[in-house]
């Protein structure tokens, strides 16, 4: 009984990737591509913040969370026994845990500089920031924990915890939206920056982690091994996804995009509204 608890939770976490098939290869792609751009990002984030900019911390600290998924893909695609494979799958996704962490903790900062714009102002400091990161490390470890001890319902209680963040990415994202216009002191390049960062922070989780928490939330006799694959490799897309927050982080060509969505939004909504 404890040997077959212990694979289904390998299983559940992080399926192998056997062989030169399309998984593999995909995954093989997802690390050559993925690891290299988000060390340079990570890099370029860490510049700002030593100018006493607090906002790229959350971000720098999901980037990490993408290295360790990385280190992991890789240990997986070199094919290692066992044990090797089950200690990787716990780092994983443990990783996967703190990186919808600092998700939340991305939508969150940008619902408060909107919404909250003078409180926010007065209370963000780099110390308070690395104070929640810190908690967000911490946090998964009690999963983590869950899992070495091999109790029966961890893969709910992993669902559970997976899904939890998705009614706050709504919440911060429509209450962003509700403030807009009372958030004078913003500039509007920077709110579509914040709006355009919290509808990618959505999607991403929609899109990514959503398949992966249905398919553990979903009794295993009811799923089989090919939507477990299908489900876990969409989920190795989240780091590659994740570099796109860190284009929102940067001014220049981002804004000049999102000006031009917002103007051909307006022009529609202009043209439905003339009379026939």
């Amino acid at each position: 009984m404890e040997n077959n608890d212990y694979s289904t939770a390998s299983k559940a976490t992080y399926p192998s990737v056997a062989g030169p098939n399309i998984p593999y290869v995909i995954t093989c792609v997802i690390i050559s591509i993925g690891l290299p751009l988000t060390l340079v990002a990570i890099y370029s984030l860490y510049s700002q913040v030593q100018n006493n900019n607090v906002a790229p911390i959350y971000i720098i600290n999901l980037l990490i969370s993408d290295i360790i998924q990385f280190c992991c893909m890789i240990v997986d695609v070199a094919k290692p026994d066992r044990n090797i494979h089950i200690a990787f799958s716990m780092i994983y996704f443990y990783s996967v845990l703190a990186s919808v962490g600092f998700m939340v903790c991305i939508a969150l900062e940008r619902y408060l500089v909107i919404a909250w714009p003078l409180w926010y102002r007065f209370r963000r400091t780099i110390k308070i920031s690395l104070v929640v990161c810190v908690v967000v490390w911490i946090l998964p470890l009690v999963h983590g924990l869950h899992i070495f001890f091999q109790y029966l319902s961890s893969h709910i209680i992993l669902g559970v915890f997976l899904l939890v963040p998705f009614p706050l990415l709504i919440f911060f994202l429509g209450g962003t939206l509700k403030s807009l216009s009372a958030a004078i002191s913003v500039s509007s390049d920077e709110k579509r920056r914040i709006v355009g960062m919290l509808v990618l922070v959505l999607l991403i989780y929609t899109l990514l982690f959503l398949p992966s928490i249905i398919s553990i939330l979903v009794e295993d006799g009811r799923i089989n091994d090919t939507f477990y694959n299908v489900t876990y490799t969409i989920l190795k897309f989240t780091p590659l996804a994740d570099l796109i927050l860190y284009v929102f982080m940067r001014k220049g060509a981002i804004d000049k995009l999102l000006a031009s969505l917002c103007c051909c939004r307006m022009d529609s909504d202009d043209n439905s509204r003339s009379p026939a």
